[in-house]
């Protein structure tokens, strides 16, 4: 089956839909790093570069060619329906919220057998629940309609080693006659240290554009990381200050900066004997190996310690907190300094669809499209109220 990716990032949910036997035919996205990191793995797809608010319907027949698309996949920016804005309920004029809107004029225009779009968790919540009612009806109205459900997925529930939740949102185009269905969560879940420990083990400053692996994979999800890479690539830890190494050695797993605040605080710029007056609790955040990670957002660069060594992660690290393979080149600046154009490495990582859980949604869609639903989930399946 053939997909079209939109707001695609630098491809978690293309990944997943690869990994599931789906072909992306074009990929898109407005962000220039995120587009090579597309064309470095992804050499098979097209990549589209810019904004889809100004592209034409004969310019994407175009780019599409004889290509039949059965499923549209998309994240649209979801910055004003997030949990962590707390003006959230006041941003219904952000231009930002409005893209799904794009999302649907490419439905209307090609009318696939299906789509999957994914956000934050906080859409559900927005003006009391109207924003998720709005965005469904554009969605049961786009071309000849579309079946619909959707539900918060926990990518730990299918094998990613992170807690982190999102909304997925699943049509199926009515003709067909059939209804969306979710993945089966898995028994187990996978830990940081089963994710990421056979690593190599570098300080603050420490790790190479490109290393060989110098420890045995030992644990399942380890050997998939690694199945189809001969070297280690993204493994460079950042340079940090002999006073903020003491800061994290003082961290324990499951503490942040608050927690040794009168001893390890931040101070004011400019004046080292003061305590700055900001205070963040997702700050320097050390890990519990025994445990999945917290959700790894575009920050995480700075948000979390690893488990053992004093210093924050490297981007491999949080790739593999994310379950994308090492094989998975990320292009594009390490870190981004605020005049830099494009997305850094640790940003697009943030950003992306977990590929395990985009594997799991694809593999149960995938199932419904060519062999039909289980009856006996129609006949118990209620039908959505809005």
């Amino acid at each position: 089956m053939k997909s079209l990716d939109l707001f695609c990032g630098c491809g978690g949910m293309t990944l997943g839909f690869k990994w599931a036997g789906f072909h992306s035919v074009v990929a898109s996205d407005i962000d220039v790093n995120c587009g090579k990191t597309i064309n470095k793995n992804f050499p098979e797809t097209e990549f589209f570069l810019g904004d889809i608010a100004s592209l034409s319907k004969d310019e994407l027949i175009r780019i599409l060619g004889e290509n039949k698309i059965d499923v549209v996949t998309g994240g649209p920016p979801c910055q004003g329906f997030s949990l962590a804005n707390k003006n959230r309920n006041k941003v219904q004029d952000d231009p930002r919220n409005r893209l799904f809107y794009e999302f649907v004029k490419v439905i209307k225009w090609i009318e696939p057998k299906a789509f999957v779009m994914e956000n934050v968790k906080g859409l559900l919540s927005m003006h009391k629940g109207e924003v998720i009612k709005t965005i469904l009806k554009e969605f049961m109205n786009a071309g000849i309609g579309y079946n619909l459900d959707f539900r918060v997925l926990k990518a730990s529930d299918y094998g990613v080693p992170q807690n982190r939740e999102r909304v997925i949102v699943i049509g199926i185009r009515k003709d067909l006659g059939l209804i969306p269905e979710f993945p089966e969560k898995l028994d187990k879940t996978v830990t940081v240290n089963e994710a990421i420990m056979d690593l190599p083990e570098i300080d603050a400053g420490g790790g190479d554009d490109e290393m060989v692996y110098d420890k045995k994979a030992f644990t399942d999800y380890q050997k998939f990381m690694r199945k189809d890479s001969l070297v280690i690539k993204n493994h460079v830890a950042m340079k940090h200050t002999p006073r903020l190494v003491e800061r994290f050695k003082a961290i324990k797993p499951g503490q942040n900066l608050i927690d040794v605040w009168e001893s390890h605080g931040a101070v004011k710029r400019g004046n080292p004997n003061e305590k700055s007056n900001s205070k963040f609790s997702q700050n320097n955040q050390r890990l519990h190996l025994d445990r999945p990670a917290p959700t790894i957002a575009a920050s995480f660069q700075s948000n979390f310690i690893h488990p053992v060594k004093d210093r924050n992660f490297t981007a491999r690290e949080g790739a593999r907190l994310q379950s994308f393979p090492d094989d998975f080149i990320f292009e594009g600046m390490r870190t981004k300094m605020s005049w830099e154009i494009g997305l850094s490495q640790y940003q697009q990582i943030g950003n992306a669809v977990p590929p395990l859980m985009a594997k799991a949604v694809a593999d149960r869609l995938k199932q419904v499209l060519e062999k039909g639903n289980i009856p006996t989930l129609i006949e118990g399946q209620a039908k959505l109220k809005l």
